[in-house]
């Protein structure tokens, strides 16, 4: 659908634009991911999709009260991917899953680097 400016509104794009910072390349064990779950003073809160780690401390969803911080703290690719809230779900591993899945998962990954700043990648990930 075209915008009033005719320019086509891009796929998954934010109503406000985000102002992302450079993305990050940085080796992130997964011992501070963990920590990295909103429920740790001090820490950021972090969200992990095939390996690389997102920063989504200033959104309320994602906080230990938030409807998605269940997938803090952790690779939840294959969680995002089934459309799931169930913690049992909030694992790295997705390559197993059909086509249509993986293609949620990849639109998930493509909301997520429009929204979020990119702080590395999971050092032990092996689901890039």
């Amino acid at each position: 659908m075209a915008e009033a400016s005719g320019e086509k509104k891009e796929r998954f794009a934010p109503k406000t634009p985000v102002n992302l910072d450079p993305p990050k390349d940085d080796a992130i064990s997964l011992d501070y991911l963990a920590k990295c779950d909103g429920t740790n003073e001090g820490y950021p809160t972090y969200v992990a999709i095939k390996g690389t780690v997102f920063d989504v401390s200033g959104n309320a969803a994602y906080a230990p009260k938030g409807n998605y911080h269940v997938f803090c703290g952790k690779d939840s690719s294959r969680a995002l991917a089934l459309s799931s809230l169930k913690p049992e779900e909030c694992v790295a591993e997705w390559q197993d899953l059909d086509d249509e899945k993986k293609g949620v998962l990849n639109d998930w990954y493509t909301f997520f680097r429009k929204r979020y700043n990119i702080m590395g990648h999971v050092q032990e990930a092996s689901n890039l």
